[in-house]
């Protein structure tokens, strides 16, 4: 039985630019995209649409 091959695709943070501390968690293949993510997506806690930048996943 041959062994998988590990993918290129990693897991990033997307962390909300209204500084409460919310995150989604995003895949990303950084051979396709070597930029950033930036993604305006919800915010529950302050109930709007912000910007989420990607940092790293710890």
């Amino acid at each position: 039985m041959a062994a998988a091959k590990k993918g290129a695709t990693i897991l990033v943070k997307l962390l909300s630019s209204a500084g409460t501390g919310f995150f989604y968690v995003a895949k990303k293949n950084p051979r396709k995209n070597p930029k950033k993510l930036e993604f305006v997506k919800h915010d529950p806690r302050v109930n709007r649409h912000v910007l989420f930048v990607e940092t790293k996943l710890r």
